[in-house]
């Protein structure tokens, strides 16, 4: 999952997944020992409700984890995994033919999703969100809208508003790793705001998930349907928090 790096005319650039390339081999493994990875992959994937023939796009697809399960469990779809890491799309490429499913894999920065607008029914994305600065959060979410298709939904798995103070301390270790600036919009429960200002309605918290790291937060937004949009220029929109 590669962080975006853009400013002014600079070429943009990225962090490796783990901060560092010599880290990537493991990534898989840290993931599943620090973030309850099949849990709360299931959980989105029951949340997103994928169809068949639905387009579904994975933003910060990593090595492919999320996009391959999906795949497996609804074959039907059209899952598509962006992440702007070679290295980790060298893997999720080596692990989609292992797992005998059709998988695209696009090398790509969230924050300039190579795709035409309303391309998508759905997009997911798992641990993506608190790498980015906030800045590339907005940009990631504007484009985000613009790829979703009229009534299609976003759907996020990624660390929330701490649930106590336990989980709290525990989230120190992501917030020194990744950066205090970075993660704040995650500690505050911010991403509802986000996706709202980023054109998106209906963004709300729905569940919440004690890993060894911190809470994790399932969220869920969907871009407004094309009635809506006729009807206004700016839609209305709402944020709320359902509370586990």
């Amino acid at each position: 999952m590669a962080e975006p790096h853009q400013g002014g005319e600079v070429a943009p650039s990225y962090l490796p997944a783990l901060r560092w390339k010599a880290l990537t081999p493991v990534f898989d493994l840290v993931v599943r020992a620090t973030t309850r990875e099949r849990t709360s992959k299931r959980r989105l994937l029951d949340q997103a409700n994928v169809s068949p023939g639905d387009r579904v796009l994975d933003v910060g697809a990593g090595t492919g984890t999320l996009a391959i399960a999906l795949a497996k469990r609804c074959p039907g779809a059209g899952v598509t995994g962006l992440d702007a890491d070679p290295a980790v799309l060298a893997r999720a490429r080596r692990k989609a033919a292992v797992a005998g499913v059709d998988v695209g894999l696009v090398e790509g920065f969230s924050t300039a999703l190579p795709f035409p607008d309303a391309s998508f029914d759905r997009v997911l994305s798992s641990l993506f969100f608190h790498h980015l600065s906030g800045t590339a959060k907005r940009q990631t979410v504007t484009e985000i809208s613009r790829v979703l298709k009229p009534g299609g939904e976003l759907h996020v798995a990624d660390y929330g508003r701490p649930a106590n103070g336990l989980m709290a301390a525990l989230f120190l270790v992501v917030r020194a790793f990744d950066g205090y600036d970075v993660t704040a919009d995650n500690a505050r429960g911010a991403l509802p705001e986000l996706f709202v200002d980023g054109g998106l309605e209906r963004a709300e918290l729905s569940q919440q998930l004690a890993t060894p790291l911190g809470t994790l937060a399932l969220y869920r937004a969907c871009k407004p349907s094309a009635a809506t949009s006729a009807l206004s220029s700016a839609p209305s929109s709402s944020t709320r928090a359902i509370q586990p």
